[in-house]
């Protein structure tokens, strides 16, 4: 028996032994469609076995950049290694338990169309190489009254000690459902603008922190209703305040060695490091279509506001699209880049495999990496940046759209099924803005036009 089939037995044993341990009767089964919105089917305890062994039969027709009729016939089989039992469903009578799905075509083959195969396959292209790689993704998310208006709950600034509010009380119990559920939390803080708020995950390998992400969003926004109130990642929800980022610090590993790290650089980074920095760089425009999927993921990508558009690195400067964090002895494993411009309503299993796959371009062609920049780029005229050779972010998700439909990186990262699907989706989202006629319009031209 093959160890990666003794390992998977011997979770799905671990699983069925819990599972019983704790009277758990329902089993949520989580996957996400191309545009990282959380999908879930439940079955009962009794069918726990034969999911864990076979999968669970399900109409992919109806999912978002999955198959089309003539080919709807889906498995999905559980991950053993994610079950985690829900702490917000009541366990007085049964519990609640998850797990996340691999999709699988009826012969039980790997769906191509599935964003968590996309990410394992970019993986695999990595860990040939040798690399482990690693992320840590600082997701903000903003507090209103419902989701119909944009009422804070509080007029907290960074890093603001608010008066015990409603949303500090929020902010906490979200870090210890995270906690109950096995996801470790680093920090959490008020963000810069009002009733914006951020929690830090540990960082860890990109695989299980795209599965963590996708429970970080449901958690925060659950925790949220049971208080009454909305919980939204919606990029840029209020016109003249900071938009919602979410900054990517990522890192490649070779064993327990950090392979950025390098102790004669005055940076301390590797030619591996600088080259990935490189790769990101040259093809940053490529993949914005990905880290920033939305129409109103422009709206954030602005100067003046936090979010970067030009394309430069430094150690220091927060206006820079890649931030090195400096370098403190004796912590070699935590050399890292940041990655700012993503946005937390974007598929981290497809966003972690852009990077990924830009990142390692760059190694596998060995790009150079352009000097950084230290001085604040939003203060330079268009003549000094273009002189320097910083270029920008795509300006719209059209441009974007176009950008990415050109990509071979893009395309070869995503594969075709789900490049092709995610640019036809992104195509008609564009057309569907594009023919609205929006408050902006109406106030400004219909009492002189």
């Amino acid at each position: 028996m093959a160890a990666q089939d003794r390992s998977r037995n011997e979770a799905s044993e671990y699983v069925l032994k819990v599972a019983k341990e704790h009277d758990v009767k329902f089993i949520r089964l989580w996957f996400s469609d191309i545009l990282g919105m959380l999908k879930s089917f439940a079955i009962t305890v009794e069918e726990l076995q034969r999911a864990l062994e076979e999968g669970m039969g399900f109409d992919g027709s109806s999912i978002e950049g999955f198959a089309r009729i003539d080919e709807s016939d889906m498995l999905a089989l559980p991950d053993p290694e994610t079950f985690q039992m829900l702490p917000w469903r009541p366990r007085e009578e049964h519990t609640v338990a998850r797990m996340f799905c691999d999709i699988l075509r009826p012969g039980g083959e790997p769906f191509e169309g599935d964003p968590r195969f996309v990410l394992k396959r970019n993986l695999k292209r990595a860990a040939d190489q040798g690399y482990t790689f690693y992320v840590g993704p600082e997701l903000e998310y903003f507090y209103f009254k419902d989701s119909n208006s944009t009422v804070p709950l509080d007029v907290g600034g960074y890093f603001d000690m608010t008066p015990l509010d409603m949303a500090t009380d929020l902010r906490r119990e979200t870090v210890l459902t995270l906690d109950e559920m096995g996801i470790d939390v680093e920090y959490s803080h008020h963000e810069v603008a009002e009733s914006q708020h951020e929690i830090d995950m540990r960082y860890t390998d990109a695989l299980t922190m795209a599965d963590n992400v996708m429970t970080y969003r449901l958690v925060v926004k659950q925790v949220a209703m049971k208080h009454g109130v909305y919980a939204t990642f919606m990029p840029k929800p209020v016109f003249g305040m900071n938009g919602s980022g979410m900054h990517v610090h990522q890192s490649l590993f070779k064993g327990k060695t950090n392979a950025f790290f390098d102790p004669a650089d005055k940076y301390f980074l590797s030619k591996t490091a600088k080259h990935y920095i490189a790769g990101l760089l040259r093809h940053a425009p490529e993949i914005t279509a990905i880290t920033s999927q939305w129409v109103n993921s422009y709206k954030r990508l602005v100067p003046g506001y936090e979010a970067p558009v030009y394309l430069s690195w430094a150690r220091r400067n927060r206006a820079d699209l890649i931030r090195v964090p400096e370098y403190k002895p004796g912590r070699e494993e935590a050399t890292r880049i940041e990655y700012r411009s993503p946005d937390p309503a974007c598929n981290p299993y497809l966003v972690f495999s852009v990077m990924l796959a830009a990142g390692l371009e760059g190694i596998e062609k060995e790009y150079e990496v352009p000097g950084p920049v230290e001085e604040n780029v939003y203060e330079m005229s268009e003549e000094e940046r273009k002189k320097r050779g910083i270029g920008t972010l795509p300006a719209s998700l059209s441009e974007a759209i176009q950008l990415t439909e050109n990509s071979q990186v893009v395309r070869r990262a995503l594969g075709e099924h789900v490049f092709n699907a995610f640019i036809k989706n992104k195509k008609i989202e564009w057309d569907l803005y594009r023919t609205q006629v929006t408050d902006y319009e109406l106030k400004r031209y219909l009492p002189i036009l």
